[in-house]
């Protein structure tokens, strides 16, 4: 099929150009689904960690520090992994940070489920989580691929892929745990990382990396596939990377418009020092702050359905199971809570190219908060599942789209390592969660885990509206201004 359209040979166009004349078709579709398992992968084995505490402490007879520490090193893998994962990426490309994040996550976490005592389990499970910390590149990576029209609605339909496997991960609990044990539930859920491993040559590289890099003529080639698979033309002409077409030499220091751009690259100017360039601070401290809070919340949700299914009997005096503290209670209220993302999702994916970027965060952070206020006081299962499932509706819509937000404000050259650094920031709001909703929980404090979860909300609502940048509609841009002095 012919996949350029007749014009002038020497007229010059941008990748964002080349994209929209490409448009969202199949080919964007095989790359959804193949950028999307690597979320549903993620979701299965942070999911684990729901689970396995309470059998894990049973059968290796563990305090509870010892329970929660089993998810605090995955968050602490994923602290190193969300940086380390992010430079490999704007350094040597999208599709290299994928195979090495894949590879780690698959063998490290199949590997946990032999462990054969807890230090071994612990040292498996944070190596996975070193692994667990680079998906945010599968993000990044797709982000590259999808017109600007179509941005918004279709990243939240990439973040459905996290809702499925964490759909997926409670089900498989249901299913595997109390006829199986612990042990088969880690295996299988390493299953998505190597399928990722099997499809992996089937996957480009992001063409707006290889504009960044001069190769221009792969970007070209891809897109040319693009076009014939989509059944679309792409203009004739030469391709440039979208900073060749910027004319302006200054930073233009206003919320309405997009800051992040500039007319010629330096090559000597490392991407951390761009990163942290003066023009970024505001930016980075609000978006790491969103990331925190975020990540803080919703883990803090997923775990306080865990524990509140698990333990709330203990503070009324009925007795707890003498051999393992996995119910029947813990996997329904998973399962119904992790069904919660989908009409978040679905909010979000309404209002997200409607109302903005920072305006969806915020309303759906309140509507969140108020829904937790039910928890305050003990209340019956009915309830607590029903306050869970619309706080961590409106909590994974946020989530949604902070994934959208935070891509868009970083330029291409130091993208990944820009999410990346966020996104360790949300894991570390992920390692300390535990502690409070183990901790709080555990020692019958579920108000004052519900109020710090609430303050914590509305802290990041107010981080966000504070932010700068509204991307919405916004194209993504390649290259930060650095001043010259």
């Amino acid at each position: 099929m012919e996949t350029r359209s007749m014009g002038d040979s020497n007229a010059m166009y941008t990748l964002d150009e080349a994209l929209s004349s490409v448009g969202f078709g199949k080919y964007q579709g095989l790359l959804l689904a193949f950028g999307g398992l690597g979320w549903v992968g993620e979701a299965m084995e942070l999911m684990i960690l729901s689970f396995i505490g309470s059998a894990v402490q049973y059968e290796w007879h563990l305090s509870p520090g010892q329970k929660s520490l089993i998810s605090i090193v995955v968050f602490a893998g994923m602290l190193v992994g969300a940086y380390l994962w992010g430079i490999i990426s704007d350094k040597y490309g999208r599709k290299k940070a994928i195979l090495g994040v894949s590879t780690i996550t698959a063998i490290a976490g199949l590997l946990s489920a032999f462990s054969p005592n807890y230090m071994s389990l612990i040292t498996l499970r944070c190596i996975a989580g070193v692994g667990l910390g680079g998906m945010h590149v599968f993000s990044s990576w797709f982000l590259e691929f999808v017109p600007t029209r179509n941005r918004g609605a279709w990243m939240i339909v990439f973040s459905c892929f996290w809702t499925l496997g964490t759909i997926a991960g409670a089900a498989l609990a249901w299913i595997v745990m109390p006829n199986f044990g612990w042990r088969w539930f880690v295996a299988l859920s390493s299953g998505p990382s190597f399928i990722l491993l099997f499809l992996y040559s089937l996957a480009p590289e992001s063409p707006r990396f290889l504009c960044m890099k001069g190769r221009t003529n792969d970007a070209l080639n891809i897109l040319e596939k693009a076009a014939s698979l989509n059944g679309t033309t792409l203009q004739t002409g030469i391709l440039v990377p979208d900073q060749n077409q910027d004319h302006c030499n200054e930073f233009e220091a206003s919320a309405n418009t997009y800051l992040l751009s500039r007319r010629s690259d330096k090559a000597s100017c490392s991407m951390l020092f761009v990163l942290f360039s003066p023009k970024l601070i505001r930016t980075n401290i609000l978006v790491w702050f969103l990331y925190f809070g975020n990540a803080f919340s919703y883990y803090g949700i997923v775990l306080l359905t865990s524990e509140l299914s698990s333990d709330q009997s203990k503070c009324t005096a009925i007795a707890l199971p003498s051999k393992n503290s996995q119910n029947t209670s813990l996997y329904v209220d998973s399962f119904v809570t992790s069904l919660a993302e989908f009409p978040g999702l679905v909010f979000s994916a309404f209002v997200v190219d409607r109302v903005g970027r920072k305006l969806s965060m915020i309303i759906m952070f309140i509507l969140a908060m108020l829904l937790l206020l039910p928890l305050l006081i003990h209340q019956n299962e009915i309830v607590t599942t029903t306050s869970l499932f619309g706080a961590r509706a409106f909590v994974s819509g946020t989530f949604g789209v902070a994934w959208i937000y935070a891509p868009e404000v970083y330029p291409t050259n130091i993208r990944s390592t820009g999410v990346g650094i966020a996104s360790a920031f949300g894991k570390i709001g992920g390692m300390v969660c535990p502690l409070v909703a183990v901790g709080l929980v555990d020692n019958c404090q579920q108000t004052y885990a519900v109020i710090l979860f609430q303050v914590t909300i509305l802290a990041t609502a107010l981080s966000v509206l504070l932010s700068p940048f509204e991307t919405n509609g916004k194209k993504l841009t390649d290259i930060l201004v650095i001043d010259d002095h």
